[in-house]
């Protein structure tokens, strides 16, 4: 986690670079085919990073929606999304799921082994975020995030306990380059590729991820016992 920046240091504080935000956005609805939406931002206050949300605890400073009808501002053309940042450009690039894909949300050491594991078996694989939260999030075809629980169980686990979470309709997530306050950038663990323009179904995903998760979770009660 990055050190809190005092009044001191106000100028090493790291800004969210507008142009790079606003060429991601544009990039994934015209080149991914992506639906992409503008959040909150950062604000600097007293030599410090907030929300422009202004709650000074909240939850994921500078990189949520900024009103509850977001599905309305949801834009899949790059033009659009241009217009859009270009009038807050340090606005969080969120993209919403259950659309063109789903995402499967795991802790960040389960995710690391899943993957590895996965890219040795030569399974079909789509990007995959790594959050300054230590989550990782895998992209797959829409519908996983309500297969999932069932197929974890199925494999003799339940998802929640072992920390596997689904993120599908109704739901978003923060694209790269998007900044948290006080912890970092939002980015690819496997970057979008011509490689990946299909993305896996969650029948694919879900065995090293829930055997993952499952041994991480297992870890970590040892840790504290």
């Amino acid at each position: 986690m990055e050190e809190p920046i005092g009044v001191t240091e106000a100028a090493k504080v790291p800004r969210q670079r507008g142009e790079q935000l606003l060429e991601a956005a544009a990039w994934y609805a015209q080149e991914r085919h992506w639906d992409v939406f503008p959040g909150a931002w950062l604000e600097v206050v007293g030599g410090a990073e907030r929300c422009s949300c202004g709650d000074a605890r909240c939850a994921a400073p500078g990189a949520h929606p900024t009103r509850p009808d977001w599905a309305d501002q949801v834009t899949g053309s790059a033009a659009a999304a241009r217009r859009m940042w270009s009038r807050q450009p340090g606005s969080a690039v969120l993209l919403p799921t259950g659309r063109t894909f789903d995402a499967l949300d795991v802790p960040e050491a389960a995710g690391f082994l899943a993957l590895a594991r996965m890219e040795r078996m030569g399974l079909t694989l789509g990007p995959v975020t790594r959050t300054p939260d230590r989550r990782m999030l895998f992209l797959a075809l829409p519908g996983a995030a309500a297969e999932a629980p069932a197929l974890v169980r199925g494999l003799g686990w339940d998802a929640e306990a072992i920390g596997l979470v689904g993120r599908g309709e109704g739901d978003h997530m923060a694209g790269p380059p998007t900044r948290t306050a006080g912890r970092g950038a939002v980015q690819w663990a496997r970057r979008p590729s011509r490689a990946d323009l299909w993305l896996p179904g969650v029948e694919e995903l879900i065995g090293p991820l829930a055997y993952a998760c499952a041994r991480e979770a297992a870890d970590a009660r040892t840790r504290l016992s």
